[in-house]
């Protein structure tokens, strides 16, 4: 009993100590900042009290103390760049006041540019714990089943086809399908979506959800690496590391910029004595003060800490950005193409008509086709396998794919042709089918053709329900001057009667994958800057060659990986969220980036015409900073 008190209070006092290193480390910047503060108000108040050595001595250990993050932070860029950076400036800015007498001022100026590095790396900090808190969310170990034996082991170890067993209240800790058991699942942390979901036998669970109710038996069906939730990471991660356009150019800027300042100020050293009769002293001053108010703090942290902010925001909303150039470009976007099948559509069709030739039943139609589309993925191969049910499946062979038209393949001897109506220009027999065929598809429907050596043997009609945000869609892309197209490889009937529907006037029907390339292209040409939506392995082409090509979260892994931004719940009313964020960041930039240059011009040409001391010029170039910072921070909401 002893022992066990002992280790509590042993693990206890640990977890303690843990907690207040973490926390230490993480705020360590802004304590140091804080710490130069008290010294510098301290030794200000106190002033007289102390001989000059001493305030002298209290002022240079507030300045180690306030600056030694950032002046180690600009030595290892510069080392690194083999270039001067705006932190080097500051701290030579700060040395140069109290070189000439103003240790108060200079003091003050590493507070408060301390400071100020603490709010960006506060928000740099911010961002990495969103990562962190969905890290944290997948659990660390698991149980299993092996041979009707209950056994825990660590989560990585999994592997596929791993029977998991899950309680109330546990989190799933792999991307599986459910063998036993119905329960309901908070997926907020993958999809954004607040309220629980059922899920009962044959569903697809995602790691990182949580099990709310019900007890839960499920088969692994993804690598550790490959699961939904990992992506996620991936992705947050991927975006963090990518810099937006605009802070490249700041960037770049900031090198060239710095030495001219540097420049500049050591002419101001001397230059006005001769040519305005400046006394050396005056002169001194003002090249000092120019230091400090021609720095581009402020200019330098316009952007990046508002983009990280945009992007952890979009993270915590269901809205991926692969990095900050994706984000700035979406609001740029004029013309929007969008996929009919599992995008404006629920891609979940059902067979609602089965017609056959005369000496065909229908049985065996629907056997035969089934047999064949079980070696496919798309939505309509995989509605009418479902629709055939158990059944005994026949074994193709000699299977031909032809992306976009059909599939050829044989049974028992017999060449059966799968496909649309243009994949069967040289079957004979459709004339008995025509008007039926015109008919479903007037209907909005989708009708896939069978065919056997002795011509047409049926077709098989399939309705895919319109998603009951697009409409909305289409009209809030319309209110934010967005064009929105369609690009489907469904049929003119077809794609007309989802188009009227949704309310889109411009789309194009028949497309296969190098079509909806093309018509990506021409939209360029047409709009100027286009984004593509859509969710299959079709679309990763046309997702590829548009500015911003968008995937649904639940689309297959190409489109995931070829789309630039993703949507994790199949929530259309997402992609106008992210629009308005990119137009919020780009808002922000521009507010932060306008201030910034004219708080810098205001303050040098003050100090030029000697209206500005050095005590308002490190408030009013430190202010604007940290004006800048905030306002960035605000997108966090």
């Amino acid at each position: 009993m002893m022992m066990q008190q002992l280790n509590v209070q042993n693990s206890t006092y640990t977890t303690q100590t843990s907690f207040w290193r973490n926390s230490f480390k993480r705020h360590s910047e802004l304590l140091a900042a804080l710490v130069s503060g008290l010294i510098i108000a301290f030794t200000w108040l106190m002033e007289g009290e102390f001989s000059s050595s001493i305030e002298a001595g209290l002022y240079i250990t507030a300045f180690i103390i306030g600056g030694f993050a950032k002046a180690k932070e600009g030595i290892e860029d510069s080392l690194e760049d083999k270039d001067v950076n705006v932190e080097l400036l500051m701290i030579i800015a700060a040395i140069g006041a109290g070189s000439i007498g103003y240790w108060t001022e200079g003091a003050i100026l590493i507070f408060i540019f301390a400071v100020s590095g603490a709010l960006e790396t506060y928000t740099l900090n911010k961002s990495e714990r969103e990562l962190q808190s969905l890290m944290d969310i997948q659990p660390e170990t698991a149980t299993i089943v092996e041979d009707g034996i209950e056994k825990v082991v660590q989560a990585s170890e999994l592997t596929i086809d791993s029977t998991i067993l899950i309680k109330p209240g546990e989190r799933v800790p792999a991307d599986g399908v459910i063998l036993k058991g119905q329960t309901s699942l908070d997926q907020s942390a993958i999809t954004g979506e607040s309220i629980p979901v059922i899920k009962r036998i044959d569903d697809e669970v995602f790691a990182g959800t949580l099990n709310i109710s019900g007890h839960l038996t499920i088969r692994m069906t993804k690598r550790n690496e490959d699961t939904v939730f990992q992506k996620i990471i991936a992705l947050v991660q991927e975006a963090q590391d990518q810099k937006a356009p605009s802070q490249l150019f700041i960037e770049r800027l900031e090198g060239w910029y710095v030495k001219i300042v540097l420049l500049t100020g050591a002419l101001l050293m001397v230059l006005p004595h001769y040519l305005v009769g400046w006394t050396w002293e005056e002169t001194i001053y003002r090249a000092m003060v120019f230091l400090v108010v021609a720095s581009p703090c402020a200019l330098v942290a316009s952007i990046m800490p508002a983009t990280l902010s945009a992007i952890s925001a979009g993270a915590r909303n269901g809205i991926l950005f692969k990095g900050g150039i994706h984000l700035e470009q979406l609001s740029t976007v004029r013309a929007v193409a969008l996929d009919k099948t599992g995008t404006l559509t629920q891609g979940n069709p059902e067979v609602t008509d089965v017609i056959t030739r005369e000496d065909i039943e229908e049985d065996k139609l629907i056997r035969n086709v089934a047999s064949i589309e079980r070696q496919s993925t798309h939505p309509l191969a995989k509605a009418i396998v479902h629709f055939a049910g158990e059944t005994n499946w026949f074994l193709p062979d000699e299977m031909e794919d032809h992306s976009g038209w059909g599939v050829k393949a044989k049974i028992s001897g017999v060449q059966w042709k799968v496909g649309k109506r243009e994949f069967f220009s040289d079957a004979i027999g459709f004339d008995r089918f025509e008007q039926r065929y015109k008919q479903l598809q007037q209907e909005g429907k989708t009708i896939v053709l069978a065919a056997d050596e002795a011509g047409i043997a049926g077709m098989i009609a399939l309705k895919d329900q319109v998603r009951a945000e697009s409409s909305k869609l289409v009209r809030e892309l319309k209110k934010l001057g967005i064009e929105p197209v369609m690009i489907t490889g469904d049929s003119e009937e077809t794609a007309r009667a989802i188009a009227n529907e949704v309310g889109i006037e411009k789309y194009y029907a028949n497309c296969l994958p190098e079509d909806k390339v093309t018509r990506i292209k021409q939209l360029k040409e047409e709009c100027g800057s286009v984004g593509m939506i859509g969710d299959g392995i079709n679309d990763a082409p046309a997702l590829a060659t548009a500015d911003v090509g968008i995937a649904m979260g639940q689309g297959t892994d190409v489109a995931l990986d070829t789309a630039d931004v993703v949507l994790m719940k199949n929530d259309l009313s997402k992609l106008t969220r992210a629009v308005s964020l990119s137009n919020r960041l780009n808002g922000i930039v521009k507010q932060n980036v306008t201030f910034s240059i004219a708080v810098i011009l205001v303050l040098i040409l003050s100090n030029f015409f000697q209206f500005l001391t050095l005590p308002l010029g490190v408030l009013g170039h430190e202010g604007s900073t940290i004006l800048v910072i905030l306002n960035g921070l605000r997108l966090l909401k």
